[in-house]
């Protein structure tokens, strides 16, 4: 088993797997196993499975609390946003996951070490593998360390999408063309913070900054708002 991994996992996260076989398992791609069969490897698509089981009842019960008077519909539209692909790929990410995982030879020269689909399923497969080990307290205190605090109505929230309500307000008499343009990227991999300037006409509109290029576009966007409304 990866000691860096483990380290990271006990640094960062404090947590320490009981069955560090599970662990292994979870960072596991099929493409590794086909291609060392010898070995009597299980990749992760099992764990994959499990693992989007419980984030999805975890995730519901967040919404549930954090947003008590928005009906059934609204809420089931928040949770897909927070569960799809892209954002669960940018956590995994986030988490420096893709440096762990074992791939074949043939998926790591496709890029696959990059991949949102693969790097989707890495973290579901990880948050299996941890309910198995520790139980289900133990992957909430997990998403409210790496997750919850990035869910941000700002982001995830249709009604709440400041970069649509930007493009509402300046489109309103007719096309124009509106521009998020990257300023700087700062700090480790695992902490780093974007700037990111939103103009439109050949005029600065505003700044935002986040820990994702995603959320320091909503922010550069609400701060446009704020300076139109002012």
């Amino acid at each position: 088993m990866d000691k860096q991994l483990q380290d990271l996992l006990k640094d960062r996260f404090q947590i320490i797997f009981h069955d560090v076989d599970l662990l292994e398992q979870a960072f596991t791609h099929s493409s590794y196993v086909n291609e060392h069969r010898y070995l009597k490897l299980e990749d992760n698509e099992r764990l994959e499975f499990l693992g989007d089981a419980v984030l999805e009842l975890l995730m519901s019960r967040f919404l549930y609390d954090q947003f008590p008077h928005v009906p059934e519909g609204k809420l089931t539209k928040m949770r897909s946003r927070m569960v799809r692909e892209e954002s669960l790929s940018e956590f995994a990410l986030d988490c420096t996951f893709d440096q762990f995982i074992k791939l074949g030879k043939g998926e790591e020269a496709s890029g696959g070490r990059k991949r949102p689909a693969l790097l989707c399923d890495l973290f579901e497969s990880f948050l299996g593998a941890l309910y198995l080990d520790q139980g289900l307290a133990s992957v909430l205190t997990f998403l409210e360390t790496i997750v919850f605090p990035k869910v941000d109505t700002d982001v995830f929230s249709h009604e709440m999408d400041h970069k649509t309500k930007l493009q509402e307000v300046l489109q309103k008499d007719g096309d124009v063309r509106i521009e998020y343009r990257l300023i700087s990227e700062v700090g480790p991999a695992h902490e780093k913070l974007f700037e990111t300037e939103v103009w439109a006409k050949d005029t600065l509109l505003g700044r935002g900054t986040g820990k994702s290029k995603k959320l320091a576009e909503q922010n550069a966007a609400q701060n446009a708002l704020n300076q139109l409304k002012g």
